[in-house]
């Protein structure tokens, strides 16, 4: 079973309060009942025991009931994390989805190419953009989002390595990926392109999208946002109830206020290209987007998700059952490889049209 306790200092008075026993004070113990209290302005002070749910892959199950994995504490420890973590995940992916692999530059940009493994694609008209998650100060996806799509759909994919935050904030990012999209239009339609990512890379998907319209540039084929957020002036309720890891590893206090202060920096949080949310988005092409149960980014996704049903998208929802942040980034997951043959699917079928 898992257990998590919201507002930690307050919970012990609280369940006391309520008559709620506590197993307090050993190893692996926590709260052994239920418990709810909502403070003056609001504030919701809960215990709650969630067991591991049965509706999920055995697979699924026992990465629940692994302990969450210390947390960097500085910017050079992070990306050292994430490179770490990518090179083991890529392994994985390669074994499973073998593919070729190699760097190159498009518009002075440094891209990543990923192609089928007999380096002929299926489809030599069609090229999938990749922009990749990590915070936007890391790289955890350039290669492990690009690996399985690329087989998958026997497609071109180039993901393109922006620069980072917080030493390049907003609109760096933007700026690179629609750098590689102009030149990559040269040689591609754009109903035979499509742009996806996962977590920050899902964000800056949606604010390359309406960059593109800004620009008056034609529109791809197709959009994969991927767990993100359209709105960084603010928080959704799923960020104060999960971690990255769902239910385990460590959960802040929400604050009010701007997320992602190093890739906002100085930028109105609420200017339409950060914040989709508050862009028109009309016009823009049909997107997949994919969330899960115990995803800190649920309520962002599901809230962009409607701001393109209501400005007239084809937009469609996945919700996979149980599952935390970008949890189709674990090769061993049976949902992970039906994450990715949903996506898979879905841009064949889009860019086909």
């Amino acid at each position: 079973m898992f257990s998590r306790r919201f507002r930690i200092a307050g919970v012990a008075g609280v369940m006391a309060l309520l008559g709620v026993g506590w197993a307090g004070g050993q190893q692996g113990s926590g709260p052994q009942g239920n418990s709810s209290f909502v403070d003056a302005d609001g504030t919701a002070h809960i215990t709650r025991v969630v067991p591991v749910p049965t509706t999920i892959s055995p697979e699924a199950q026992a990465m629940l009931r692994r302990p969450a994995g210390p947390e960097a504490k500085t910017l050079e420890e992070r990306r050292r994390m994430m490179d770490e973590s990518q090179a083991r995940e890529s392994k994985l992916w390669l074994a499973a989805y073998p593919v070729k692999m190699s760097t190159s530059m498009i518009a002075g940009v440094p891209v990543r190419e990923v192609l089928p493994e007999d380096g002929k694609p299926m489809h030599p008209d069609w090229v999938l953009i990749n922009v990749h998650g990590g915070g936007f100060n890391s790289d955890s996806g350039s290669m492990v989002e690009s690996i399985p799509i690329a087989n998958l759909t026997h497609t071109r994919v180039v993901s393109v390595l922006y620069r980072l935050a917080p030493e390049h904030p907003f609109p760096v990012a933007v700026d690179d990926t629609i750098a590689v999209y102009r030149e990559l239009l040269k040689r591609y339609q754009a109903i035979h392109i499509a742009l996806y990512g996962t977590s920050a890379g899902a964000v800056l998907t949606a604010e390359v999208a309406v960059r593109m319209k800004q620009l008056g540039l034609p529109m791809p084929g197709a959009l994969g946002i991927f767990s993100g957020i359209g709105d960084l002036s603010q928080s959704g309720d799923s960020h104060a109830l999960f971690s990255g890891s769902g239910l385990s590893g460590e959960l802040p206090v929400p604050v009010r206020g701007t997320r992602d202060k190093g890739y906002v920096a100085s930028t109105n949080p609420k200017d339409p290209v950060l914040s989709p949310m508050y862009a028109d988005l009309h016009g823009l092409p049909p997107t997949l987007f994919v969330t899960s149960g115990r995803d800190m980014q649920l309520s962002g996704t599901t809230m962009l998700h409607r701001a393109y049903l209501r400005d007239g998208v084809d937009a469609r929802l996945v919700m996979f059952e149980g599952l935390p942040h970008a949890f189709w980034y674990d090769e061993v997951l049976p949902e992970s490889r039906e994450a990715c043959g949903l996506m898979a699917t879905f841009f064949v079928r889009e860019l086909g049209r």
